[in-house]
């Protein structure tokens, strides 16, 4: 592949739109969330907790509720999952990365279409996959809503 100065400057607008990624607001309080996430001594041991009772899922599962200890271990991951989900650290760090994924789909769109319409974007997210034109062959087998 022979490098063109308009690769060049396709890299250095990329590199670009990174690091305006990087430096945002949104990123910040992501990196922030994440450091409390982690800090939290409270909220580590829910995470380590949950884990653990999810490796023991994983096991009843096999069986399903033939499992002896079944009822016990869903009504245990439920409530450990509740428990973990309902933390403040856990919440917030959730929301900050659902804001920082919303900026990296909006600009994978933008990107996308910038050099056709008929480009296909997964972006995980129903509201933007609903926006690309996705004319099938995604595979995703169709659950993206592609005909």
């Amino acid at each position: 592949m022979l490098t063109t100065t308009e690769s060049f400057e396709i890299l250095d607008t990329a590199d670009q739109i990174a690091n305006m990624i990087i430096n945002s607001v949104e990123a910040d309080y992501y990196r922030h969330c994440l450091n409390r996430l982690k800090s939290s001594n409270e909220t580590q041991r829910k995470i380590s907790s949950f884990i653990k009772i999810k490796e023991q899922y994983e096991e009843v599962q096999r069986f399903g509720k033939y499992h002896p200890e079944y009822k016990t271990v869903m009504k245990s991951i439920r409530e450990l999952k509740r428990e973990m989900d309902m933390d403040v650290h856990v919440a917030e760090f959730r929301k900050a990365e659902n804001e920082l994924q919303s900026i990296l789909d909006e600009v994978s769109i933008l990107i996308g279409r910038s050099v056709s319409k008929q480009i296909k974007v997964p972006t995980g997210n129903p509201f933007f996959d609903s926006l690309s034109s996705c004319g099938g062959g995604c595979g995703t087998g169709g659950s993206c809503g592609c005909s």
